[in-house]
């Protein structure tokens, strides 16, 4: 599975926030002056359109289902949060919401909403579309799908008025300022008749309140948006009209496009390949971008697929229920190899569950504690667990040999790469590996259908959703459907540390707690982090002339906690208009006004995984 990508402020900054219980409030610089009709693009309808290649699919157009970061970004474009992150260090600073204050035992939490915000459709958009929003994924259970882990602590949610939201608690929870789900507008919603089936793609244009407006959509083809000419924030808005989303299940096929100027951007699957980025580099009117990931890379087991109410399903492999089965196969990883021979540097060896991006979660373990590459010890832990060596063959003591399947997702070149590896240092030990790529690796993930499966997921400043993914509660409810777990994973223990983690406003002892479920993850075996990439993309010059990176120092452009590189993305043939703009930045950042003549793109759809794809995120 594979990533969600949520967006969340940085962690200190986000905490302190909710401890201060502090109100913060929009830096708004003077309106830009409109784009001139003699610079517009001569293309379709007259538009300049950002056309970004993408390789992941769309899960759900449904801000209550969606979890692939494809999905789950153009939600951010499409939406207001409560919250929104500043571009330069993910700080938080307003959206929907201008300010919040806590009550002094942190049960009450109360936000202003913003009245100069309005649906697309010409409606206000007000404090009761988020109360609607949330209380429908309080006692919905296909509403709660996506994000549900962000109200479960939710006592009762009201709206007094058009601009004031109640969020009162059960006890205190440390995510109140990084809230990261899309408010939905109540009057479009409310007739919905089941959450857990309706993607949102039946009526274009898709009624939200964010700087763009979805206005179309073929499932692997592309997705389609409009600037918003009524968003909000005035000031540095968006300069390209139109952007669409094309879909190249062939990323080879991607870079060729912008090799050839068709599209403006390439994203990778989710990043590009070390041999595609080296063919980029230095090439006339493309620049390739490369800051640290905010992403994993992992092999995750299938642990027994279960319900809620523990029935259980799916073909998981017996084996893998035994720990050092598992700690087997990942001591038999050569994670260093993996590193220089398939990611060519372009990544860091993988250890702890959160990217040391994130300085104030990021864990390692103890020299003790490390299952470091050594196939001795597997083969020591194999012997232990009752599979002898019989004829080059791991045989059980029921006779039948040691054989495992893993899911790898067909357009991502790395899962087939490690998966040659794999086959190659686990059949030494002697046990057989089917490397299973496919398009969608969610139907038989969802059912459980697997032993072992490529997994990854973009993390959020704030930890919390890659974290709840692993809790019971995130079990489906009914076997073989959509939920919120990344590969069925419960246990007690962990999920008391994950309740402790979240009703602590201390960052430190937060950060502490975080760190001794990241220890759990790893020993238990069922996750092995084996890297954490590099976000790697390119982009035409000739066509984007300069674009927010997110940090702003050394960061991505794709897949970010909030909207500001296509937000701040400046046409090649525009000039600096010498006003200022608030790109998310508390500060401001100078963005100069004018267009360029771009050619408009036919179709083309985003893949996004849920938070799942390949190396997809699940946002």
């Amino acid at each position: 599975m594979n990533e969600q990508a949520q967006q969340h402020p940085h962690h200190r900054t986000l905490l302190a926030a909710g401890l201060a219980a502090f109100s913060l409030t929009a830096a708004l610089a003077t309106p830009l002056n409109p784009f001139p009709q003699e610079a517009q693009a001569k293309d379709s309808g007259d538009k300049t359109t950002l056309t970004v290649a993408v390789a992941q699919s769309v899960d759900s157009l449904s801000p209550f289902l969606a979890q692939r970061l494809l999905s789950t970004s153009i939600h951010r474009l499409t939406y207001e949060y409560l919250t929104n992150y500043d571009a330069k260090d993910n700080h938080v600073i307003p959206g929907l919401a201008t300010k919040w204050e806590s009550s002094s035992d942190k049960l009450t939490w109360t936000y202003t909403i913003r009245d100069d915000s309005k649906w697309s459709d010409g409606e206000q958009a007000t404090a009761k579309d988020a109360a609607f929003t949330f209380n429908k994924m309080m006692t919905d259970e296909g509403a709660a799908t996506a994000n549900g882990s962000f109200v479960g602590n939710f006592k009762k949610v009201t709206a007094p008025s058009d601009t004031q939201l109640v969020i009162e608690l059960k006890k205190p929870q440390a995510t109140m300022t990084a809230l990261d789900v899309p408010i939905v507008p109540e009057h479009v919603w409310k007739d919905v008749k089941d959450y857990s089936k309706f993607n949102n793609d039946d009526t274009f244009p898709v009624v939200g309140n964010g700087p763009y407006v979805l206005t179309g959509y073929k499932t692997d083809q592309y997705v389609k948006l409009e600037r918003n000419k009524d968003f909000w924030r005035k000031t540095g808005k968006p300069q390209f009209d139109e952007i669409v989303f094309k879909t190249y299940k062939d990323q080879d096929a991607a870079v060729a496009a912008l090799r050839k100027g068709e599209v403006s951007f390439v994203a990778g699957s989710p990043a590009l390949t070390p041999a595609q980025a080296a063919s980029l580099k230095g090439e006339k009117n493309i620049k390739v971008n490369e800051g640290p990931g905010r992403r994993f890379y992992a092999i995750a087991t299938n642990p027994g697929a279960r319900t809620k109410d523990g029935k259980k399903f799916g073909d998981g492999n017996k084996a893998l229920l035994d720990q050092k089965v598992r700690q087997a196969l990942f001591r038999a990883v050569d994670t260093k190899a993996i590193v220089d021979r398939v990611f060519q540097g372009h990544a860091v060896q993988g250890e702890g569950y959160i990217p040391p991006r994130f300085k104030d979660y990021f864990w390692q373990p103890s020299d003790s504690q490390k299952l470091s590459y050594d196939t001795k010890a597997a083969a020591e832990l194999l012997d232990d667990a009752g599979y002898k060596l019989k004829d080059g063959k791991r045989v059980g003591k029921d006779g039948k040999p040691l054989d495992f399947r893993i899911l790898c997702h067909a357009t991502d070149p790395n899962d087939k790469a490690i998966g040659k590896y794999l086959k190659e240092w686990w059949g030494k030990l002697g046990i057989g590996l089917k490397v299973d790529c496919i398009d969608d690796v969610s139907v038989p993930w969802y059912a459980g259908e697997y032993d072992l499966a490529f997994d990854g997921w973009s993390v959020n400043p704030d930890p919390d959703f890659v974290l709840g993914i692993h809790t019971c509660a995130a079990l489906p409810t009914k076997a073989k459907e959509s939920a919120a777990t990344d590969n069925f994973i419960c246990d007690k223990k962990y999920d008391e540390l994950y309740q402790k983690q979240l009703a602590e406003y201390d960052p430190a002892k937060r950060a502490d707690i975080v760190k001794q479920m990241e220890s759990w993850l790893y020993d238990s075996g069922y996750m092995n982090v084996m890297a954490y990439p590099n976000a790697v993309e390119a982009y035409r010059t000739d066509q984007i002339k300069s674009i927010q990176t997110m940090p702003t120092a050394a960061g991505n452009i794709y897949g970010q906690d909030g909207y500001w590189s296509w937000w701040s993305a400046v046409p090649a043939s525009s000039s600096d208009s010498g006003d200022s703009s608030d790109s998310g930045s508390s500060t401001g950042v100078v963005i100069g006004i004018v267009v360029v003549a771009l050619l408009l793109i036919g179709g083309g759809v985003f893949f996004g995984m849920r938070r799942r794809t390949t190396a997809d995120d699940r946002e």
